[in-house]
């Protein structure tokens, strides 16, 4: 999973076809649980591109899409949000799978 490096990225990657930002940090035992599935997820689902987005390092982005839980995952296809996947819960390859799905 590629890594977010700024803003202007953040921006592109939104408003350009279909994009899974999943919210995370080093220090978060619940974000290292899914971490093994994670590629497993991206190979069933081509159709988006996966970008995690390192909580600490993007604070700001993280109050503006009022993500406060982590792992959080917020889909969007050019611009628009098609859903979120957001709580503190601890989250299952099963979860994240059934949530993209929905998307569709």
């Amino acid at each position: 999973m590629k890594h977010l490096e700024s803003m202007e990225q953040f921006e592109e990657l939104r408003n350009n076809g279909k994009t899974i930002f999943m919210f995370s940090a080093k220090w978060c035992g619940d974000c290292r649980f899914i971490e093994p599935v994670l590629p497993e997820i991206e190979a069933k689902f081509t159709d988006y591109t996966f970008i995690h987005v390192d909580r600490d390092q993007f604070i700001d982005l993280c109050q503006q899409q009022d993500v406060y839980g982590i792992p959080s995952f917020i889909a969007f296809e050019n611009g628009k949000e098609l859903g979120r996947f957001v709580s503190k819960d601890r989250k299952t390859q099963e979860k994240i799978e059934s949530f993209i799905t929905g998307l569709k």
